[in-house]
């Protein structure tokens, strides 16, 4: 009976010690940027007001399914499950997303482990706009801040050069519309060591491969009226995505972790 009573109590503690074992290990990713990287569907009435407005965030999780994790090991290391939390919002500068305290609830919840990815400067170079304007120096300050405090959690940040508005146009290229701040992107992750993803090089080299007119249609809110409820009168916007462009460049981010 007391070997009966050791060999039940050493069968338990292996199950134990393989439930543990075998424990799902999730890592966050938090996006922050700006409206082209935001989740539209978390907003009231999203489907009679935006729809088909996406940013490439709110299309990212699907590329996070378990089959896929592999792709992207280097990345999330030994984790088994990836969860995206968006908390990128329109119209935001890398200074107002600090200055609202929107970065201050992510780094609350930042996690040992857990990613942040950073794509900013279409706002922070909006000099006509001054309630978001950034100039280069401020806008590499606010990404040393992001990168940082990330670090200091225990946390991963990955740096992103602004996604590619569809314009300007040149000898059926589509070139830079961002002016200095995809290099000031590159220059802070140079200088603290951090992954870059030039998201600004390939979506322009991306677009350009698909050609202007099928882009416009396709991948950008452009359409005439009466095709979608919240547009009763059509849309033209060359900076923000319909669904199609926002998978492809949700795309476009995954394919460039698998590379890292």
């Amino acid at each position: 009976m007391k070997n009966f009573k050791i060999a039940i109590i050493t069968i338990s503690s292996i199950l134990i010690l393989s439930a543990f074992s075998f424990k799902s290990k999730t890592m966050t990713i938090y996006l922050i940027g700006d409206s082209t990287v935001a989740d539209y569907s978390l907003e009231e009435d999203y489907q009679t007001k935006k729809f088909p407005q996406v940013g490439w965030g709110q299309m990212f999780q699907p590329f996070f399914e378990k089959d896929s994790l592999k792709l992207v090991k280097s990345s999330i290391g030994n984790a088994t499950e990836v969860k995206i939390d968006d908390r990128a919002k329109g119209g935001r500068s890398t200074r107002t997303f600090f200055q609202e305290g929107r970065w201050a609830a992510v780094y609350k919840s930042l996690q040992k482990g857990d990613m942040v990815m950073m794509q900013f400067g279409h706002n922070d170079a909006s000099v006509e706009k001054t309630e978001r304007y950034v100039n280069i120096e401020g806008y590499k300050e606010f990404l040393r801040l992001f990168i940082n405090q990330t670090r200091e959690k225990g946390a991963t940040p990955i740096l992103l050069t602004p996604v590619a508005r569809n314009y300007p146009w040149k000898e059926v290229k589509l070139t830079n519309v961002h002016g200095e701040y995809p290099q000031a992107v590159k220059d802070v992750a140079k200088e603290l060591n951090v992954r870059l993803i030039d998201l600004n090089e390939l979506s322009m080299k991306f677009f350009s491969s698909k050609g202007q007119d099928f882009v416009t249609t396709n991948y950008f809110m452009n359409f005439e009226g009466g095709v979608f409820p919240a547009y009763p009168n059509g849309q033209k916007d060359n900076t923000h995505f319909q669904t199609a462009g926002g998978i492809e460049v949700a795309r476009l981010v995954f394919d460039a972790m698998k590379k890292e």
